[in-house]
């Protein structure tokens, strides 16, 4: 049973390192495969965290080129690590179930924004913010939280708890005070990098974006 929380931790440490490093460094380059994250950036800037690459219609989906980018990715990386089902089946299972999970999350919380705002907050930070590099998690916060990447732009937009499960009160204060007591310092980061949020939102200030994908250039 151990396999099922260590591939939910690899999914979403695997979440954070390619979202930061291959759709964010290496799509810095215009010329890169991984260029078109930052138009999918782009397009949900300027419609408030919509895009219209994922269709209603799941098959009508794939006839955007984003979308099938997307999708062959999460294919090729299943079947990346389909060996380790002999050895470690439940392991594999789940990282097949986070494959599924983020391409369902990542879909419908662009094409139902609101959904997205109140379920996955932490990915409307990561493009709705004047820093769109950080919050790089996309289905849980996790690795945000623990690698001090979590940016919260507003107390409405904080999720009730490190974990952004809905939990009853009586295990979720606990909880909450638990993880302040055991990692003060990175609370403490995450409250300077909310405020500093609010100060550049105020001043007008953006973090980079390529030139390619700022929402005030035409295309």
């Amino acid at each position: 049973m151990l396999g099922i929380p260590l591939g939910l931790l690899t999914v979403n440490g695997i979440e954070w390192y390619a979202h930061k490093h291959l759709l964010h460094g290496k799509g810095r380059d215009r010329n890169s495969r991984w260029a078109s994250h930052w138009v999918h950036h782009k397009e949900v800037r300027r419609n408030g965290f919509a895009d219209a690459m994922y269709d209603p219609s799941l098959l009508h989906t794939f006839d955007h080129e984003r979308a099938r980018m997307e999708g062959a990715s999460l294919v090729k990386a299943a079947i990346v690590v389909t060996p380790l089902v002999f050895v470690a089946p439940l392991y594999t299972a789940t990282l097949y179930y986070g494959a599924i999970n983020y391409w369902y999350t990542h879909r419908r919380a662009h094409l139902d924004p609101d959904w997205g705002r109140r379920k996955v907050p932490w990915h409307f930070d990561h493009h709705m913010n004047s820093n769109q590099n950080a919050n790089w998690c996309v289905t849980k916060p996790w690795f945000d939280y623990i690698m001090g990447t979590r940016i919260i732009s507003s107390p409405d937009l904080q999720e009730s708890n490190p974990l952004g499960v809905r939990l009853p009160g009586w295990m979720e204060k606990p909880l909450n005070r638990l993880a302040r007591r055991l990692a003060p310092g990175a609370f403490e980061k995450l409250d300077a990098l909310a405020a500093q949020e609010k100060a550049d939102r105020d001043a007008g200030r953006q973090g980079y974006v390529p030139e390619f994908a700022r929402d005030d250039v035409p295309g």
